[in-house]
């Protein structure tokens, strides 16, 4: 079984992994463009959480994990129970290429746009102010952004947008 890490999952999949493999995802993008109401916001003030969008010619660049042999079932319960919070996120099985030259049927969470959380088309200034202020029970929006912007460039995918929200934030937040 394998998992396509986008986000958080990328920094802290909370499952036993096997083999992580840094990977690439054509016809999805990355994009702060869900409502966070759980995890890094709340119903009274949404953060935004990362999703794959759909995009003709798009291409995210993440990584595949493969489950630890044995603990598939478990790793399925845990992230439906993780990512299904809301039924903003649709699970599907997604073909990814891997950068060793394998391609592999990866799980990965995409965005439903029909969902009243997804807000596809923010400027990335409006990204930044709403990720700057909100708090969600997983803690600040802003250690979600800077956490994967940060882990990204660590595995040479940066992502040039999470980049600049995360310098915007932090100058955000320094005012």
């Amino acid at each position: 079984m394998w998992v396509f890490g986008y986000g958080s999952l990328i920094w802290q999949p909370d499952f036993p992994v096997a083999e992580a493999v840094p990977a690439r995802l054509e016809g999805w993008h990355r994009s702060f463009c869900m409502r966070s109401i759980h995890h890094r916001g709340s119903e009274a003030a949404p953060g935004l959480v990362l999703a794959l969008d759909a995009a003709a010619g798009a291409a995210c660049l993440g990584v595949a994990f493969r489950v630890a042999p044995g603990a598939e079932a478990e790793t399925l319960a845990m992230l439906r129970e993780r990512e299904l919070v809301s039924s903003a996120y649709l699970e599907r099985m997604l073909e990814v290429a891997l950068t060793d030259g394998r391609t592999v049927e990866a799980l990965a969470y995409v965005i439903d746009p029909a969902h009243v959380q997804y807000c596809g088309g923010l400027l990335l200034e409006e990204q930044a102010q709403i990720i700057a202020e909100a708090v969600g029970g997983r803690g600040p929006n802003r250690e979600y952004l800077w956490n994967t912007a940060a882990h990204l460039d660590q595995l040479g995918l940066g992502d040039p947008d999470l980049d600049w929200l995360a310098a915007r934030v932090r100058a955000l937040v320094q005012r």
